[in-house]
């Protein structure tokens, strides 16, 4: 296993993961703006700038099995206190490897740094860029030849780097074109665009989220609670 959490994340995306031994490793924080912990198969990656003595207290605190400390309320809340940071959901964390050649649908990049979506998407990301992709019809014909179902409405693709410098993809569709394969067309062109493996986070109650983002060649790897200022 890596000694950086960049290490441990580009072996995971190789499907080379912690050692299955219910251990914790503590390694810090690639960057100022993210901190977390992320739960791989009985293995808890912590990241942080806090001292590991006394992350371990915490988590022999915690009062529960080994396996789940890591990601106990107990632990993940003094965690939090200590660090003033604050967080919204454990999600599932995805992965997936690059695609050789054009995305599925067409895309239009959208380049206004005051545009909502990516003043949202520069929060949490560097390298930020967003594509927009119309449902119009106009490419109607060209999406049946491709077993597409993309009807109507729109959708945006969000990509930057993330937690460690990784790549991350978020997919937005609009109401009107759900169910038709616009989101599955979207992660999938997310690997098309990325360099190198992209990773995507849902929060485990949004099962469409979950369902597209697997439809699209996402496979699991474990569980993330990302802590920002």
């Amino acid at each position: 296993m890596g000694r950086t959490l960049r290490d441990i994340l580009d072996s995971a995306a190789r499907g080379q993961f912690p050692a299955a031994d219910g251990g914790t490793t503590i390694v810090p924080q690639h960057g100022e703006r993210d901190a977390g912990v992320i739960a791989f198969t009985a293995h808890a990656v912590v990241f942080t700038g806090e001292d590991p003595a006394w992350v371990r207290a915490q988590l022999a605190a915690a009062d529960s099995d080994p396996l789940a400390a890591a990601m106990h309320p107990r632990f993940l809340t003094a965690l939090l206190d200590r660090t003033g940071r604050r967080t919204d959901t454990i999600d599932l964390l995805t992965v997936a490897s690059p695609l050789p050649g054009p995305p599925p649908l067409p895309l239009v990049e959208i380049d206004d740094p005051a545009h909502p979506r990516v003043a949202r998407a520069l929060e949490h990301r560097d390298e930020v860029r967003v594509w927009a992709a119309d449902g119009d019809g106009r490419d109607r014909d060209r999406d049946r030849d491709n077993g597409s179902s993309v009807g109507t409405g729109t959708g945006v693709l969000v990509l930057g780097r993330g937690v460690a410098g990784r790549w991350e993809a978020a997919v937005e569709v609009d109401p009107a074109a759900r169910g038709r394969g616009l989101g599955v067309a979207l992660a999938t062109a997310a690997r098309h665009l990325a360099p190198a493996p992209v990773w995507a986070q849902q929060a485990p109650g949004n099962a469409r989220a979950v369902r597209t983002f697997q439809a699209a060649g996402f496979r699991p790897v474990g569980a993330e609670s990302l802590h920002v200022r």
